[in-house]
């Protein structure tokens, strides 16, 4: 559990560059991704990345680290919730 702990006081950190290459910190977990989309869990809220040709090139998980790269059109936070009503309309809204 200290584990855990320590891992939810690292700093979030996002870095775009050029709309093609971006560099997250802070990352909790990958839900879903896709050459449209990626969705992932961070310290501070639920982030989805859209856009195309979109591809993880790096992932660690243990630092908390993500690479995404390709054509970056948008960023959008929304909150944390524990899995109820308001994860569930966002995984529902994925599937459509």
């Amino acid at each position: 559990m200290e584990e855990l702990n320590g891992s939810r006081s690292r700093q979030h950190r996002v870095s775009l560059v050029n709309r093609q290459t971006c560099t997250l910190n802070g990352v909790s977990d990958v839900l879903s991704f896709d050459v449209g989309e990626v969705l992932l869990e961070t310290d501070q809220g639920m982030l989805m990345i859209k856009g195309s040709d979109l591809h993880v090139s790096r992932l660690t998980l243990e630092k908390g680290e993500v690479d995404v790269d390709g054509k970056i059109d948008s960023l959008t936070y929304s909150e944390n919730v524990s899995m109820g009503g308001k994860a569930e309309s966002i995984f529902a809204r994925l599937f459509r």
